[in-house]
């Protein structure tokens, strides 16, 4: 304890277990008070339990720490006022919001539901706006009211907004959404002394699992375990500190012992009609035609590679 976090009030979803686990622990043994915000719902969104949430504000008080625990849905904006409000009448403040939460209901284009559709994008967009709206308002309101202000906003993207991951067209929209989100928030909340920013974390959980990358994050036999969500910790609560005061507006792919800054988009091959008039459908078969003739649709176009 005694860390420059030493006092603030935290908010994570999802945090029952996974990598919104590791954030809660880390933030509290940094001195935050936490609010356990966790439906305990399967890799799917089905079922409900309270024990995994119950079981790491335990933890967090053994140690010392201070934790409460907190079952609203987060995609029901109601309900994630009811966890906002719970914080502030707990411990009187909000300072830093972790949206962490989701599941997956993985599917092709072309055999995904819309209830599939609509509840991925519910839990994972919805569900970050209802959090970041309302602690806006407040932090705001702090500030008109002429109260000094401390917020900090952690949103949860996935690297499948960039590679447009073919089996996850809910997931994929739905990340790529959080990203645009966080920025707005950034942009609109700067001048209240409050940070924005998103991580695309890798790590080894039950999500992952579910989404069929479990070869890739297992466990290995010995040496360091690099998609440990734990590894992922150390920089989310880095993002809430004093420390990272400068840091918004970004988006961070995070994992193992590496930190990379995903870089804005930039305008690419631009086409100018010479005529200086509207185009004719003549016009842009002589200028685009042989221009997408010399690439492969799909992997030359917006689509990133993996690194």
């Amino acid at each position: 304890m005694g860390t420059a976090l030493e006092g603030k009030v935290a908010i994570v979803t999802g945090a029952g277990r996974g990598l919104g686990k590791s954030y809660a622990l880390d933030l509290a043994r940094e001195g935050v008070r936490v609010v356990i915000a966790d439906l305990g719902v399967g890799n799917d969104g089905s079922g409900k339990d309270q024990d995994p949430a119950q079981e790491v504000a335990e933890e967090i008080k053994a140690f010392g720490g201070e934790a409460v625990v907190a079952f609203g849905d987060v995609g029901n904006y109601t309900e994630t006022g009811a966890t906002i409000k719970k914080a502030l009448d707990t411990f009187g403040d909000l300072n830093i919001i972790v949206n962490n939460a989701g599941y997956c209901r993985d599917r092709m284009i072309f055999s995904m539901s819309e209830e599939d559709f609509d509840s991925v994008v519910q839990v994972h967009l919805k569900g970050h706006f209802n959090f970041i709206s309302q602690a806006c308002a407040y932090w705001r309101g702090k500030a008109k009211a002429g109260k000094q202000v401390y917020g900090r906003l952690i949103s949860t993207a996935s690297e499948a907004f960039l590679y447009a991951a073919v089996g996850q067209p809910n997931y994929s929209a739905a990340k790529a959404g959080i990203v645009q989100l966080t920025l707005v928030a950034a942009q609109a909340m700067l001048k209240y002394g409050v940070t924005a920013n998103v991580i695309a974390p890798r790590a080894r959980t039950l999500m992952t699992s579910i989404a069929g990358s479990a070869s890739m994050f297992d466990k290995p036999e010995e040496g360091f375990d690099f998609y440990h969500p734990d590894n992922v910790a150390p920089f989310v609560s880095y993002l809430a500190s004093p420390d990272a005061g400068r840091v918004s507006g970004y988006v961070f792919v995070v994992y193992g012992s590496q930190i990379t800054i995903i870089e804005r988009p930039t305008p690419g091959t631009v086409f100018t009609n010479d005529k200086n008039e509207r185009w004719t459908m003549d016009d842009l078969n002589t200028k685009l035609t042989p221009y997408f003739a010399d690439h492969e649709p799909v992997a030359d176009g917006f689509i990133v590679k993996p690194f």
